[in-house]
């Protein structure tokens, strides 16, 4: 007998009419019509059936404050970083808190159930550091939450910050992260970075860091990312997020650069919605778009995903958890408007970051945990299009959100009748 039954799925990799058998919180088939008992069958019509979303990278910390201490007029990355700066002294863990679990409600209704998080370790009290740990804790029945040790004001340039990222990672923080671009000079740039992986080697942890987030084509700090990522043995362990000042790199340095990424297993994660946004500003024209090169790593052989960055706070002023708005925005900055491409980026908001967040049994294949979304689309390029309908979505084969199938009525002058349609026009 099967918890659950899903009846006329289509799947991301192309299978269309399948059905999906769940139990136990875990998918234990996946053929054309099954036919097994179940406490709950639902006939999924043949929309989009998928894995659930996953952020590869966020700041929960700072997500919903936006207009605190007061809006960021300039919309800039530096005024951003000042505001922050000056929050930072008047947060309080309740708000934190508040405020995360308020976000992590929009990423659930939005199929979103993983979520990578950089957490601001500067500030002495590490007051974010102890609200993430508690928001982690609370919403794991239903969402996944990977924490970042990040040191907003630079580890080398704030003078407590390395002790705070090692007592961040003592209370259980799940990644060591890093701005090299940030230090004072390229060089001790360069040295964060032998410091920071080092310390992750050390502790057998991961590594994700704000890498280049610049319109500078000498902030090169990737390239020492991939250096010590090799040397350590810390291949398939390591992101470089952002990786912005690479829309500005001489295409030679690039063709050197992007092997070495590949051959040190480094993943990198585009952030678009942002990037478009702050970087390019000391531009007139012609104006850079500013994100990473993800068609040249995608086809150089490196992991590339999207993430959200920011939702409503000091850098953003938008936002809503919806990961397929992201992959939208991608897949136009990147111009990557052909089939395959639409494609890799709805993997670039889905298994791309399940891989490099290493999450264990994420996936639609038998074994794997029944962790579903249920989308108003056909396909995934469909599903980007329309920013479609989440209908339902399972964790561990228990609903924990649905909604009605999007749909318009048209009451227009001269004709006869008025027509409804589901948002699934082509």
């Amino acid at each position: 007998m099967l918890d659950l039954l899903l009846k006329h799925c289509h799947l991301p990799n192309g299978r269309t009419q399948v059905d999906v058998g769940v139990q136990a919180g875990r998918i234990v088939a996946i053929q054309e019509a099954l036919d097994a008992p179940a406490h709950q069958v639902v006939d999924c019509g043949g929309q989009l059936l998928t894995s659930p979303f996953v952020d590869a990278h966020f700041h929960m910390d700072s997500t919903l404050t936006y207009g605190q201490p007061r809006v960021n007029q300039s919309g800039t990355l530096l005024e951003g970083i000042t505001l922050w700066g000056e929050l930072k002294p008047h947060l309080h863990q309740e708000a934190i808190i508040e405020r995360a679990l308020q976000y992590c409600d929009w990423a659930v209704a939005r199929g979103l159930l993983a979520i990578r998080s950089h957490v601001d370790i500067s500030d002495d009290r590490l007051l974010a550091v102890e609200a993430l740990l508690q928001v982690k804790k609370q919403v794991a029945p239903y969402l996944d939450l990977q924490l970042v040790a990040f040191p907003q004001d630079g580890i080398l340039r704030s003078p407590t910050a390395l002790i705070n990222l090692k007592r961040a990672l003592d209370m259980g923080v799940d990644v060591v992260g890093g701005i090299p671009h940030f230090e004072r000079t390229m060089q001790q740039g360069a040295e964060s970075v032998q410091l920071l992986t080092e310390l992750a080697a050390e502790r057998g942890l991961r590594v994700d860091m704000h890498c280049d987030e610049t319109d500078d084509p000498m902030s090169r700090h990737i390239e020492t990312l991939a250096f010590h990522t090799q040397r350590l043995g810390l291949q398939g362990r390591v992101a470089g997020s952002h990786l912005t000042s690479m829309h500005s790199m001489d295409n030679y340095y690039v063709s050197k650069l992007i092997p070495l990424i590949r051959e040190a297993g480094v993943a990198a994660i585009a952030n678009p919605l942002i990037n478009i946004t702050l970087q390019g500003r000391h531009d007139t024209y012609p104006k850079r778009r500013g994100m990473t090169r993800v068609p040249e790593l995608w086809a150089a052989g490196v992991d590339v995903a999207f993430g959200h960055d920011c939702v409503m706070d000091p850098w953003y002023a938008l936002g809503s958890g919806d990961m397929l708005e992201v992959a939208h925005m991608g897949l136009h900055v990147a111009q990557m408007t052909g089939q395959a491409a639409m494609r890799q980026c709805f993997e670039a908001v889905t298994s791309v970051p399940a891989r490099i967040l290493g999450l264990n049994g994420y996936g639609l294949e038998v074994g794997c945990h029944a962790d579903l979304v249920l989308l108003q689309a056909r396909d995934p390029i469909e599903a980007i299009r329309l920013r479609a309908q989440r209908l339902a979505v399972w964790r561990r084969g228990q609903l924990v959100a649905s909604a009605p199938p999007a749909v318009t009525t048209l009451h227009l002058p001269g004709r006869p009748s008025q027509q409804t349609f589901q948002h699934q026009l082509r």
